[in-house]
């Protein structure tokens, strides 16, 4: 029997406009499945398969393999209009895009191998180089490791896996990515979690597997000499905005997408509800006014922030320009302080539903659960991201070989 044939979808006629309407298109429906994913622990069918048919996967992929490749700021509001349906789906859109973002950085025999033969292909990703050991050999690496919060696997078939070469003595030599078949590799099921679920963030690992030179990519930017050969071929600005610094920033979107889910919905609620004991219509407490509006005021400001940085950083290296450490530090700064000002509206909104917020079929309750799951990542630890732009802002030294 033959193999089905691969429908090679292209996407590169699709501008701005019209992928951000998609998006929004996408909000009812993926509210409708909202709760089928966190039951499953990953996206089901309909919500993979909806996504695939829209092209937002591929919102970041360059033109010439049939993405879409928008400016940057896209980055942030693709990911932040599908969460207002479900920040599941839009925190593993993000990711997936994402990496089609970073495999332009590889050399094109690698975007021929991946790429190449369908370029719908998902690449999911174990992004902590500590987490990964690589040992060069001849014409490649031997890598071996395990990576947690490897979200959207069960969709994938690459992966995206960050290790560290050491020399003898156990001194970093080097940090890399390595694009790696899922089939090189070992998923574990320990996605039980209190929110997030439906993004299906598992562990992956793989031991002593080889991966040719064209699929390694040292990160070590501070390296002298050190390059992104892929850059040569996909010139867009939108390439050249360095990961390190913004890479939070489309999970971010997700974050404020879900704030405004939940905004909308007990709007919506408040609009319908009397008081379960006096009968009293709860738009007329004036306390529940000023929860709603300083809760819309909160979200609206981190959107435009947050957004604004997008810009702003495309807007540099479109003029030919380059980000300074402490830019670097300062975009990764915004998007904790910004994630956790969200978290107030979110927690003010959840406050005020009382009683009605905490059964499990409570839509208001899993985004409830999902921003704070969600705001656990490390680009929002605001012990981790705050303190490193201080010390530079106050003439300190902040060292680091892939910021």
């Amino acid at each position: 029997m033959n193999a089905p044939e691969i429908k090679h979808r292209d996407f590169s006629s699709v501008g701005y406009d019209e992928a951000i309407e998609r998006a929004r298109a996408l909000i009812p429906f993926l509210r409708q499945h909202a709760a089928a994913n966190d039951k499953a622990t990953k996206l089901v069918p309909e919500v993979v398969n909806a996504i695939h048919e829209s092209g937002l996967f591929r919102y970041i992929q360059p033109k010439a393999y049939g993405g879409m490749e928008l400016d940057f700021v896209s980055y942030f509001d693709v990911p932040e209009m599908l969460a207002r349906g479900d920040i599941s789906t839009a925190w593993v859109v993000a990711n997936l895009a994402s990496h089609h973002r970073g495999l332009a950085l590889w050399p094109q025999q690698a975007h021929e191998e991946i790429w190449g033969p369908n370029p719908d292909v998902l690449i999911a990703s174990g992004i902590a180089f500590v987490q990964g050991n690589g040992t060069r050999v001849e014409g490649g690496l031997r890598l071996t490791g395990k990576w947690g919060f490897s979200s959207g696997v069960d969709h994938s078939a690459w992966e995206q896996l960050a290790c560290i070469v050491k020399d003898d003595a156990g001194k970093p030599l080097d940090w890399l990515m390595c694009q790696v078949p899922l089939s090189d590799c070992t998923v574990i099921d320990d996605w039980q979690t209190l929110g997030m679920r439906g993004t299906g963030s598992r562990t992956v690992a793989c031991n002593d597997v080889f991966v040719p030179a064209h699929r390694v990519q040292s990160m070590y930017v501070n390296n002298p000499g050190h390059e992104y050969p892929g850059l040569k071929v996909h010139t867009s600005s939108m390439y050249k905005v360095p990961t390190p610094a913004l890479g939070g920033h489309c999970i971010a979107g997700c974050i404020i997408g879900n704030a405004t889910n939940m905004l909308e919905q007990t709007t919506e609620l408040v609009k319908q509800r009397s008081t379960a004991y006096t009968g009293a219509k709860m738009r007329d407490f004036q306390t529940v006014q000023i929860r709603i509006g300083l809760a819309a005021a909160k979200i609206d400001a981190m959107r435009v922030w947050l957004r604004q940085d997008c810009v702003d950083a495309e807007n540099v290296y479109r003029a030919g320009g380059a980000l300074t450490t402490e830019d670097k530090l300062r975009y990764r700064r915004n998007a904790a302080a910004g994630t956790k000002i969200v978290g107030e509206a979110v927690d003010s909104i959840y406050e005020m539903l009382g009683a009605n917020g905490i059964y499990d079929a409570s839509a208001m309750q899993r985004m409830f659960r999902d921003h704070h799951a969600a705001a656990g990542h490390i680009s929002f630890a605001t012990d981790a991201q705050v303190s490193p732009w201080a010390v530079v802002s106050l003439g300190g030294e902040f060292k680091s070989p892939t910021i």
